[in-house]
């Protein structure tokens, strides 16, 4: 919550331009000005609640089902890597289907009243979360709460892949020395993280273009984001754009991504000293 907190204004820059396919590809901080100038100071902390709100579901859903399926799978042997991995991508889909509907409606809370580039978005006009519901629900089905479900489920793959990368840089730099500091474990999981990010990136914008659905363009059959609906899209924004078109809002994730890491360690490892100290406990570690 904090992560997210302190760098939301990255994460409103990366989902203007992703949706906004009209808006020029300039870097993070000018379109965060634009977007300052034109709709005021507080316009990077938009939809703000909704999207803490989809995070604290988010994570108590996945983490649940994660322990819970372990605790029956594991029952008190040795977990293995690979039995995590599946434990986790279960947990994944689990998630994916059970909080979709919240990321729906917080995309379009957070995008109600940009200032739009391109004028086939059709704007929206919610008075909160319960409303969101109420008028997705009346206007365009039950099943438009799971708009953009098929490419989240993909992306359950994007930890996998960070994990793929990470056990390979730790085994490469383990030749090298016998034990890993802090700054080269930090350093590893920055960088397999942006790694997964980056060769992710294109479903993330897939995903975010059918959560908004207000685009007037290829209306039809978009529910669920079928594999169809994807090619679409992808195929769309690559002819007009090229393949960078794919990865507009991209420095903007990757700085949200890298950062949120490194304030997670920070609030980390000031968590474990506090926590020797109230112990009476001296830490043991060499300086």
């Amino acid at each position: 919550m904090t992560a997210m907190t302190v760098f939301f204004p990255l994460d409103t820059a990366r989902l203007r331009l992703q949706v906004d396919e009209k808006r020029k590809s300039k870097t993070t901080h000018m379109v965060l000005l634009e977007i300052i100038k034109e709709e005021g100071l507080l316009a990077p902390y938009r939809g703000w609640f909704p999207v803490i709100s989809s995070l604290c579901c988010s994570n108590f859903v996945y983490f649940y089902t994660f322990n819970s399926l372990k605790a029956v799978w594991v029952k008190g042997q040795h977990s293995t890597t690979g039995k995590d991995l599946v434990v986790g991508f279960v947990a994944g889909v689990v998630n994916v289907l059970l909080t979709t509907p919240l990321w729906v409606v917080n995309t379009r809370l957070k995008l109600q009243g940009a200032k739009f580039r391109n004028e086939d978005i059709v704007p929206t006009n919610y008075s909160g979360i319960i409303d969101a519901f109420h008028q997705i629900i009346r206007d365009e089905g039950i099943l438009a709460l799971w708009n953009g479900t098929f490419p989240s489920l993909l992306l359950v793959f994007n930890p996998a892949i960070q994990f793929m990368f990470y056990e390979g840089l730790k085994r490469q730099l383990l030749k090298k020395r016998t034990k890993l500091s802090s700054l080269d474990v930090f350093l590893i999981g920055a960088i397999a993280k942006a790694v997964a990010t980056t060769v992710t990136y294109p479903m993330q914008t897939v995903q975010s273009i059918l959560r908004f659905g207000r685009h007037r363009l290829n209306p039809e059959n978009r529910t669920l984001g079928s594999l169809r609906n994807i090619l679409y899209l992808l195929h769309q924004r690559v002819r007009r754009f090229g393949i960078a078109g794919l990865y507009k809002g991209l420095e903007a994730k990757l700085l949200q991504t890298v950062l949120t890491a490194a304030l997670m360690f920070l609030v980390y490892e000031k968590l474990m000293a506090a926590t020797f100290m109230v112990m009476g406990l001296k830490s043991t570690r060499k300086h």
